[in-house]
Parts: C-alpha cells; sequence; structure tokens
C-alpha cells in the first residue's frame, strides 16, 4: 500500500509554504524548523556577543583609572601623566561603541 502524504494548510504555519501548493509537506514543516532554530541560535549568540562587550567595556573602565594610580604609585609619573590625558578619549570612544551598538540592536529589532 503507498505511503499517504500528510500536509497542512500553509495559514497555519507562515512562510512555510515553500513551493507555493497551499499546503506544508513534512519536508517544508522540517525545513521551517530548521529555519527557526537556526534564527534563534543567532539571537542567542548575539545576545551572548553584546552581553561580552558589555562587560569588556565595564571592566576597562574600571581598570583604566586603576592603571593611572598603580603607575603613579610606582613612581611612573611621566607614563601616569600620558594615561589621564588620553583618558577623556577612550572613556567618550567606549561610550560612543557601546551606545551605537546598542542602538543599531534596538534599531534592527524594530524591523
Amino acid at each position: 500500500m503507498a505511503e499517504e502524504t500528510k500536509t497542512i494548510d500553509a495559514s497555519a504555519v507562515e512562510g512555510a509554504d515553500l513551493n507555493g501548493d497551499g499546503h506544508v509537506s513534512k519536508q517544508e514543516m522540517d525545513m521551517h524548523l530548521e529555519f527557526k532554530r537556526k534564527a534563534l541560535e543567532d539571537q542567542d549568540a548575539q545576545r551572548d556577543a553584546i552581553r561580552k562587550m558589555a562587560w569588556f567595556a565595564l571592566i576597562g573602565l574600571l581598570i583604566y583609572p586603576i592603571g593611572i594610580g598603580i603607575t603613579a604609585g610606582l613612581g611612573l609619573d611621566t607614563a601616569a601623566n600620558l594615561i589621564a590625558d588620553i583618558a577623556p578619549t577612550y572613556f567618550a570612544s567606549i561610550a560612543v561603541l557601546v551606545s551605537a551598538f546598542f542602538g543599531a540592536d534596538a534599531l534592527g529589532k524594530k524591523k
């Protein structure tokens, strides 16, 4: 006896009807679920990257002043002065980097 093909209506699963016949076959459903799974993995990886970048920026912002204090404490006044001179540029660039990344992420979620 021939195997019966089972399908579901395309309106039940948005975007899963790849051949446009009005029904979603098992193969089309499997592909749709795989695409959804990949999209979720990509979103998870993006959230992990955002989290790592935010922690890296925070740690850098906390360690930078400590580095100035250590160089001053070791008697490396010239190094401490040089590091302190570029501190405003460092803090501003980190703030711009983080805000641009989060802003682009927020705009991407609106689309």
